[in-house]
């Protein structure tokens, strides 16, 4: 059996940067609020008419990915996308990326597990590698969120989170097993799913017709919803749990950890899970300060950064983790 490497990673984000005080101009909020509770200080919005969607923006970081993966569009077999924002209701956006990069009519998946998205890829693309069915995995995490946010004071508790962006990677067998992707590990609890969601357009309560027909301007149902000190509380027991098991199930320890990449939530859950397992600065990334949180694209984003800035290097042990809507979490170990 194989393992699973990463090859080569790329991000993109919109030009259009929005600060807090933007914000401020257009929604009741201030810088001190939003940092105060979040720690974000700008994100990344597209703007109508600058050609960014969902997949253009997964196809940007592709392209740099498959690039830096010293591989040819020719040699990826598969392609898997994950995002809470398509383009379309259906088909998901996996298709619409094999056009544009002109790959073979390989199979292109796509997921929804938003938040977990890029951790879920990851173990779907390792599972594909390690049993020899693939040699080149690309995996996308993008989202467009900034078009689908209620841009009004009554939604500020969740429109002033999101950011839009693009993270890839190339995932390649590795004929060497101690390096690589070590343990992929996933879980959730759906009972909670409505904690942290959007209910609307979907067949299950609202679907389009209902929304014309009551044409109710109050209606929020086609807004994210966030319970969000439910969700904080859930968030920082899940991330470690999820992070003891990996290193557990490696027979590892926190003392091994050399970069941990936690999904960009809320800077104060990466501070609260840092803390608690005692690592110091530089063993977390974060950058949630500059891009708010991208959802499935965080982790591609804040891996991609830290490995430009050096701060990733050869036979490291790299964690990823993930907590978020579904309720779906789960961790990544990796060797550098």
């Amino acid at each position: 059996m194989y393992h699973s490497k990463i090859t080569g990673l790329g991000f993109y984000v919109p030009e259009n940067v929005v600060t807090n005080d933007d914000l401020s101009k257009i929604i009741e909020t201030n810088d001190e609020w939003i940092q105060e509770r979040t720690g974000i200080k700008e994100r990344r919005h597209v703007q109508k008419g600058d050609g960014n969607t969902t997949t253009t923006m997964g196809v940007k970081a592709a392209k740099i990915a498959i690039e830096r993966s010293g591989l040819s569009n020719d040699e990826i077999d598969f392609v898997v996308f994950a995002t809470l924002s398509p383009d379309y209701y259906f088909p998901g956006p996996g298709v619409l990326v094999q056009k544009e990069l002109g790959l073979r009519t390989v199979g292109a998946l796509d997921i929804r597990n938003q938040c977990s998205g890029f951790v879920y890829a990851l173990s779907i693309a390792d599972q594909y590698i390690k049993t020899g069915m693939y040699k080149n995995i690309l995996i996308i995490g993008s989202e467009l969120h900034s078009y689908g946010l209620d841009m009004t004071t009554r939604g500020r508790g969740v429109s002033v989170i999101f950011g839009d962006g693009a993270g890839a990677a190339v995932v390649s067998r590795e004929e060497d097993t101690t390096k690589g992707i070590l343990s992929t590990h996933l879980h959730s609890e759906g009972q909670h799913a409505e904690e942290l969601a959007v209910i609307a357009p979907g067949m299950g309560k609202r679907w389009v017709t209902d929304i014309i027909k009551d044409n109710d301007p109050n209606d929020e149902s086609f807004f994210p919803y966030m319970n969000g000190q439910f969700v904080f509380k859930n968030a920082v027991v899940r991330f470690s749990e999820v992070i003891n098991e990996g290193l557990q199930a490696n027979n590892l320890t926190v003392s091994d950890i050399n970069m941990l990449i936690p999904h960009q939530a809320n800077l104060r859950i990466s501070q609260f899970i840092q803390q608690k397992f005692k690592l110091a600065d530089d063993q977390v990334y974060n950058n949630i300060q500059k891009y708010g949180n991208t959802t499935a694209a965080s982790i591609p984003i804040a891996l991609t950064e830290a490995w430009e800035q050096g701060k990733i290097k050869s036979g490291d042990l790299v964690v990823l983790a993930a907590f978020g809507s579904g309720f779906t979490w789960g961790s990544v170990i990796i060797r550098w």
